[in-house]
C-alpha cells in the first residue's frame, strides 16, 4: 500500500457540484500548482451501472487529482474505485456530507453520517480494490447529532476502517427543511469540533472546510489541523488560490492575464474537438473579482460565450480594458 505524506492534502479545492468539472480544474492548476483538486461527485452506480466512464475523463496536468464517489453499496463502490484508479485517479474520496434529496434517496452522501458501520464496509471494500489512498469527506454530523460523541464514533469507525484521511466540512448537514444551498450557510460553523478531532486523532489526517476564504484564515487553520480545503472562495474569487498558493508554497504570484494566456492552448483544443466557449468561460468569470473593470469583464464573457463561433478572441475582448487598466 502507499504511504500517506500529510503535506498533499494541505491545501486542496472543494468537490463541488456543477462547478469542478474538468475545464475548472484546469483553471484551478494554473493558479496553484500545489493544491489537490476533486472532481464533482460521480455516482458509482452512473459508473457501474450506466457504463458512464466518460464521466471520468481528465487531462495530466490536473495531477493531483481525486475522484470523488457517492453510493452506499460496497461492492458498487469498489468496482467504480477500480474504474478510478484505472483511469489514473490519485486518490479515491467518498462523499458522506452531501445534504440534497436526490442523495438522501439514494442513501447516500450526508445522511450516512447515521450508519457508520455502512460506510467503514464501504471504504474497506474499495481500498481492497485499490491502491491509492481512499478518503471521506464527511459532516460534524447530521440533524439531532448535536453531540462531539457522535462525530468521535463516526471517526473510530472510519480509523478501524483504513482510512487516513478525513476531510471535515465543519457544518452540521440538516436533512429536513433546509434546501442544499442552505446547508451550506445556515447551519454555523463549528471549527473548534473539527480542532478537537485533530487533537484526538493524531495520526488521522485532517482537512478543514467550509467557510474559508482567506489566506490569514487559510494560515490559522493549518496552525490546528493538516490541511484546508477551499470551497466556494475558489470559485466565485479563484485567485485566492493563487494567494494561498503563494502564502504556503512561495511560488511567485502570476498576473490574472498570465494565468489566462497559459488558458489559451487548452481552450483553443477544446475548442477543435467541439466543445461550446461557454462550458469553459464560466469558469473564469470570477478571475477579476474585487479589481475594477471586474464587472465588464465578467458581462463580456456572459453576453458572448454562448454565441454561435465565440473563441478564444472573446476572451481576448474581455481582458483588454483589464490589460489598458493596469
Amino acid at each position: 500500500m502507499h504511504s500517506i505524506n500529510p503535506n498533499d492534502w494541505r491545501l486542496s479545492v472543494a468537490p463541488m457540484m456543477d462547478w469542478t468539472d474538468r475545464h475548472c480544474r484546469y483553471f484551478h492548476r494554473l493558479l496553484s500548482p500545489n493544491a489537490r483538486l476533486y472532481t464533482e461527485m460521480v455516482t458509482s452506480a452512473a459508473l457501474v451501472r450506466g457504463k458512464q466512464l466518460r464521466l471520468l475523463e481528465h487531462s495530466q496536468q490536473e495531477h493531483p487529482v481525486a475522484l470523488q464517489l457517492g453510493g452506499s453499496d460496497p461492492q458498487e463502490l469498489a468496482q467504480a474505485a477500480r474504474h478510478g484508479a484505472v483511469a489514473g485517479y490519485d486518490e479515491i474520496n467518498l462523499n458522506v456530507g452531501c445534504p440534497s434529496d436526490r442523495v438522501q434517496s439514494g442513501r447516500f452522501g450526508a445522511c450516512l453520517m447515521r450508519e457508520p458501520v455502512l460506510v467503514g464496509d464501504c471504504v474497506k471494500a474499495m481500498r481492497d480494490a485499490v491502491s491509492v489512498p481512499v478518503t471521506v469527506k464527511c459532516r460534524i454530523g447530521v440533524d439531532d447529532q448535536d453531540e462531539y460523541a457522535d462525530l468521535q464514533h463516526f471517526t473510530e469507525t472510519m480509523l478501524e476502517a483504513g482510512v487516513e484521511v478525513l476531510v471535515v466540512h465543519a457544518r452540521k448537514a440538516w436533512l429536513q427543511g433546509l434546501s442544499p444551498k442552505e446547508n451550506r450557510e445556515i447551519p454555523p460553523l463549528d471549527y473548534q469540533r473539527v480542532y478537537r478531532l485533530k487533537r484526538e486523532f493524531p495520526e488521522l489526517v485532517v482537512v478543514i472546510n467550509g467557510g474559508i476564504t482567506t489566506v490569514d484564515a487559510v494560515r490559522e487553520h493549518l496552525m490546528h489541523v493538516d490541511g484546508v480545503m477551499l470551497g466556494r472562495a475558489a470559485y466565485h474569487d479563484p485567485y485566492v488560490l493563487a494567494r494561498v498558493e503563494h502564502a504556503l508554497y512561495g511560488v511567485p504570484l502570476p498576473t490574472r492575464e498570465n494565468v489566462l494566456q497559459h488558458m489559451r492552448p487548452y481552450v483553443e483544443a477544446e475548442l477543435a474537438r467541439g466543445t461550446a466557449l461557454k462550458h469553459i468561460s464560466r469558469h473564469i468569470l470570477g478571475l477579476y473579482q474585487g479589481e475594477p473593470g471586474a464587472r465588464g469583464f465578467r458581462r463580456v464573457l456572459s453576453e458572448g460565450a454562448h454565441r454561435e463561433g465565440a473563441g478564444w478572441a472573446l476572451i481576448e475582448q474581455a481582458m483588454a480594458p483589464m490589460l489598458a487598466a493596469a
